[in-house]
C-alpha cells in the first residue's frame, strides 16, 4: 500500500516524512523545497504476538523492540499543493501525476496559521481555509478526469455490450486505482439519474467526490500542534469539519525523539507518550525534551505520527496484520527463526488469500490452517482476524 502525504508548501510535510522514515530530505521554512517527490518507507505499530507466546520474536522484516512490532508502509511526500494545481498551477500536474497509486491521503496541516495558502510566512491565517482548498482541488482533479473521458464512456456503457456500470467505471479509471467495489458502494450511498447518458455536470462533480472518498480516503494532521494559537485553531477544525478525522502532531517533536533514540540519547518508542533520558545529554539537550515533554506528550499523550501511521493503514484501509509460521507448534522457520514473518492483509481475507500471498503454490494446494494460540483446524474461507498466528498447511 502507498500513504500519500499531501498538503501546501511549508506545511511540515517533509518533516513528517523524515519523522516518520528517517530518511535524509530537504527540510526548510519557504515554499517547494521539494521538487521531486521523495520515496519512503515508514512502520505501523501492533502488539507482538510474541508476548502471547512469552517468546522473542526475530523478524525478517521491520523491526520490533519491547513488544511492539513494527511493519513497513510506503510512504510517498510530493511537491507542496496550492490552490489551482488541479488547472496546472505551481507543481500541481506533477503533484497529482505523483498521487495515483496512492492509497490513502494523509493532508499535512500547518494548525499554527503562521503560513498562508502558498506556503508564506504570515499571522492568523485561517487552517480551516487549508482543508477546504484541498479537499475542492482533489475533488476536481477527479472531476477533470472523468470529464475528459465522459462523453465516449457514458455512450459506451449504455450499449449491450457494456451493462456493468460500476466493472465499466472501474476498468476506464483503473490508473487511479479505483475498483468496482468502490463505485458500488458510491451508488449504493447516493442516488444519482438511472440514465448514465443523462448526468449533467453537477451529477458529475458529485459522483466524482464520492469515488475520490472512497477510493482514497483522507486523515487530517494539525501538525505543529505545539505553536501558541494551535491548540484554539484545532479545537476550531473539529468543529467544522466533524466528519473528518483530525489528528494533532507535532513532526518536529517525533523528529527530535527518534534522532535523539538512534544516537542513543533517549529511549524512545515510536507512538509512546513517553521517553527516558539517558545519561549522556548536555543541558541544553535534557532542556529541549523536557519541553517536547511538557508541550506535547503530556498534552496530546504523543506527538501524532505514530497515531497517523496507525489509523491510514488500520482504521480507514481496515487492513489485518497476520503472523504465518511453518509450524502452529514450534512458531519458528527453517533456520530457527522465530515469529519471523508478520504481513499485512486487505480486510474480509480469508486464510486461503493469505496461502495465495505466500505463494501461489501454496494457494493451490490449500488442505488447512491451523490456529497457533487454540490449534484450531480452519478452512480456507476462514476470515483472518488481526494479529492471527496461522500455520498454513498444503498438499
Amino acid at each position: 500500500m502507498l500513504l500519500g502525504l499531501v498538503g501546501k508548501p511549508s506545511s511540515g510535510k517533509s518533516t513528517f516524512f523524515k519523522a516518520a522514515t528517517l530518511v535524509d530530505v530537504a527540510i526548510a521554512s519557504y515554499p517547494f523545497t521539494t521538487i521531486k517527490s521523495n520515496h519512503g518507507i515508514g512502520y505501523v505499530k501492533i502488539d507482538c504476538a510474541d508476548t502471547d507466546f512469552k517468546l522473542n520474536c526475530q523478524p525478517n522484516h521491520g523491526f520490533c523492540t519491547s513488544g511492539k512490532r513494527f511493519l513497513p508502509v510506503e510512504i510517498i511526500d510530493v511537491a507542496g499543493l496550492v490552490p489551482g494545481a488541479s488547472e496546472g498551477k505551481g507543481l500541481g500536474n506533477q503533484f497529482l501525476d505523483d498521487l495515483r497509486q496512492a492509497d490513502v491521503f494523509v493532508h499535512i496541516v500547518d494548525v499554527s496559521g503562521t503560513t498562508d495558502s502558498e506556503g508564506k510566512p504570515t499571522e492568523n491565517f485561517d487552517p480551516a481555509e487549508d482543508v477546504k482548498f484541498l479537499e475542492d482541488e482533489l475533488n476536481n482533479w477527479f472531476f477533470n478526469i472523468l470529464l475528459k473521458a465522459w462523453k465516449s464512456f457514458a455512450k459506451k456503457i449504455e450499449t449491450e455490450s457494456e451493462k456493468n456500470f460500476s466493472l465499466s467505471v472501474a476498468k476506464q479509471f483503473s490508473g487511479l486505482k479505483v475498483t468496482e467495489e468502490n463505485v458500488k458502494k458510491i451508488l449504493t450511498k447516493n442516488p444519482f439519474p438511472e440514465k448514465v447518458i443523462s448526468w449533467n455536470d453537477e451529477d458529475l462533480k458529485r459522483f466524482a467526490s464520492a469515488l475520490r472518498n472512497e477510493s482514497k480516503p483522507t486523515i487530517i494532521v494539525a501538525n505543529k500542534i505545539d505553536l501558541e494559537k494551535s491548540p484554539e485553531n484545532y479545537e476550531k477544525l473539529k468543529l467544522k469539519f466533524p466528519n473528518l478525522v483530525i489528528i494533532p502532531c507535532s513532526a518536529d517533536s517525533e523528529l527530535a525523539l527518534r534522532e535523539a533514540n538512534k544516537a542513543d540519547l533517549v529511549e524512545y518508542i515510536p507512538g509512546e507518550k513517553n521517553f527516558e533520558l539517558k545519561n549522556n545529554l548536555n543541558e541544553k539537550q535534557k532542556q529541549a525534551l523536557e519541553k517536547i515533554r511538557k508541550n506535547v506528550l503530556d498534552k496530546f499523550n504523543s506527538t501524532g505520527v505514530q497515531a497517523v501511521l496507525n489509523y491510514a493503514v488500520f482504521d480507514l484501509l481496515e487492513y489485518l496484520a497476520v503472523f504465518p509460521v511453518e509450524s502452529a507448534n514450534k512458531l519458528s522457520d527453517s533456520k530457527g527463526k522465530t515469529l519471523p514473518d508478520c504481513f499485512l492483509m486487505p480486510k474480509n481475507s480469508t486464510a486461503q488469500d493469505l496461502a495465495y500471498f505466500l505463494h501461489t503454490d501454496f494457494g493451490n494446494n490449500f488442505i488447512k490452517a491451523i490456529d497457533a494460540r487454540t490449534k484450531r483446524i480452519l478452512g480456507k474461507d476462514y476470515k483472518l482476524k488481526h494479529r492471527d498466528v496461522l500455520e498454513i498447511v498444503t498438499r
